[in-house]
């Protein structure tokens, strides 16, 4: 049955009609002729006959424009869809509920720690706003959750076992351990064999006291000496696949005090070989001989400026750079990494170039040469106390100048960086993986937002552990879908992937009772992403 218009001289009317069998053939019968099209629509009474047939249909919303009591509602689905798709396959989900099996909590601890987990990967902020975030989303089984069922998790996460066979005096085992090795037996036959792990360390500092043990003062990367902070350390298979994360209080900054957790660690996964990766200011010389005597591999990012050695006759070493990429993405990067290895006094050096930086840092100085020129014509002696211009200039008695000769030693260091290894892998594996811990260490850095608030919402090292160890889960799904991506032949930023499946909404309309879900067009890299990780994406339209 269906309407059409009949033309009858000068006019048109509206007729509804239906098609029915006459023996082979189909044959139309008018049902009746509701009037001409033009009084219709001066009179409304196409949209009042519209409404009042809708009330019979079961699948059918009416929504007519000034007339309607309609309420909607925008959601966001597409990160959901991706990463709690993730979360099952890799087997988060399944390994957390078993070891709940045995719990009696009031609320779903799996659920809130993938909300808090989610909420890590697309923002920055505190459990406080996560509570507030979730309100955007379509996340199933969340709805009941509340701020202190977000805290009991990360409790739940990092309180210590009754087991505390492999602990260490800095390091006591924690249920976060247990969740480690499961989803790392979960998955062990996606694992060719643990026989080589990498290592790095990054520390967080606390605006306030932090917590019982794990705030100290120690060496910090940022700066910030005179605030406590904690030690956070990073397993990565030789796949690129995170393994297990390990925290510390903030005075546990050299190796040497670690190497009992190497030994734990092996322990725990059955690793057969491990080499550390860290910066060389981490690490004393002391320390490097007993990782020596002990075999213990490591890749150090070395400190060009202060080391004679390096600066002089490192970068300055005779040889050819060759390019590198990652493996699977042969042709992508346009602008690979530039290698060369250095052999001096039995040391074996890496040079690497990132062309992309170097052309950055190159005009940066340029910038800074700019206005050097203009600052000095007119007060010179402001540009004393500044490091950042200070180091360009030529201060004699009666004058400052530009100094050329420090502008061209300044070059030299443009996108560099140089590495100090013991290992036999290849110059490129070298880099790679030294890039690739470096960008796991900037993940971890990125709560250092969220541990700012800790004075007033984490002051248990339970809470903490718990809190950082959900950004670990974060980083475990995050390389999860780098994988997919680079499997498909993606290299998409960060940035995009979140801003494009925060695009992918879902807005529901509600009218008498009735409600139907419009699904957002996926734009940018979003159908991509689902493509890769072999996601539907939902109806455009359909049921509530």
């Amino acid at each position: 049955m269906f309407t059409r218009v009949k033309k009858s001289g000068r006019y048109q009317y509206l007729q509804i009609v239906e098609n029915r069998r006459d023996g082979a053939k189909t044959v139309q019968r008018v049902i009746c002729t509701v009037g001409r099209l033009d009084q219709l629509h001066a009179k409304g009474s196409i949209e009042t006959l519209i409404r009042s047939l809708s009330r019979f249909s079961e699948k059918a919303l009416l929504i007519l424009s000034a007339k309607s009591d309609v309420s909607s509602s925008a959601k966001k689905i597409g990160p959901v869809l991706i990463f709690e798709r993730l979360w099952k396959e890799l087997g988060i989900q399944k390994v957390i509920k078993d070891f709940l099996s045995e719990r009696k909590f009031e609320f779903d601890v799996e659920r809130a720690i993938f909300l808090t987990v989610l909420h890590r990967l697309l923002v920055s902020g505190s459990d406080r706003s996560c509570e507030k975030w979730r309100r955007d989303y379509v996340i199933e089984g969340v709805e009941d959750l509340d701020l202190h069922h977000l805290y009991r998790a990360m409790s739940f996460l990092g309180e210590e076992i009754e087991d505390q066979k492999d602990r260490t005096p800095f390091s006591p085992r924690c249920t976060k351990d247990l969740i480690e090795e499961g989803i790392f037996f979960e998955r062990r036959d996606l694992f060719t064999g643990l026989d080589l792990v990498f290592f790095d360390t990054t520390s967080l500092y606390f605006e306030g006291e932090g917590g019982e043990i794990l705030a100290q003062k120690g060496h910090n990367k940022d700066h910030q000496p005179d605030l406590n902070q904690m030690v956070v350390g990073a397993v990565i298979d030789n796949n690129g696949k995170p393994v297990c994360c390990e925290m510390w209080p903030g005075n546990t900054t050299d190796v040497k005090t670690l190497i009992p957790e190497i030994d734990r660690i092996r322990t725990r996964f059955h690793i057969a070989q491990f080499c550390i990766v860290a910066d060389r200011g981490m690490i004393s010389a002391d320390t490097l001989k007993k990782l020596d005597r002990r075999e213990i591999l490591y890749i150090l990012g070395a400190r060009m400026r202060k080391v004679n050695e390096i600066k002089y006759d490192v970068l300055s070493h005779p040889g050819r750079y060759k390019e590198v990429r990652p493996e699977g993405n042969l042709s992508k990067d346009p602008a690979p990494l530039k290698v060369k290895e250095v052999f001096l006094n039995d040391k074996r050096y890496i040079v690497c170039v990132n062309p992309k930086q170097a052309r950055k840092d190159a005009k940066d100085r340029h910038a800074i040469i700019e206005s050097l020129e203009g600052k000095i014509k007119t007060n010179p002696k402001s540009l004393i106390g500044n490091k950042g211009y200070r180091k360009y200039l030529r201060i004699e008695r009666d004058s400052v100048s530009i100094d050329q000769e420090k502008i061209e030693w300044e070059s030299r260091f443009d996108g560099k960086w140089v590495l100090l290894t013991n290992t036999n892998f290849a110059v490129g594996q070298i880099a790679l993986k030294y890039k690739e811990l470096w960008q796991v260490e900037q993940v971890f850095r990125d709560v250092k937002s969220i541990l700012e608030t800790r004075p007033v919402y984490h002051q248990r090292d339970e809470n903490i552990r718990g809190h950082v160890f959900c950004s670990f889960l974060s980083l475990v799904l995050r390389k999860e879908l780098d994988r997919y991506l680079e499997k498909a032949g993606h290299n998409f930023e960060w940035a995009d992937i979140k801003q494009d499946l925060k695009a992918l909404q879902e807005i529901e309309v509600e009218e008498n009772g009735k409600s139907l879900a419009f699904r957002t067009e996926c734009i940018g890299t979003c159908g991509k992403i689902f493509q890769a990780v072999g996601v539907a994406i939902p109806p455009t339209i359909r049921e509530k």
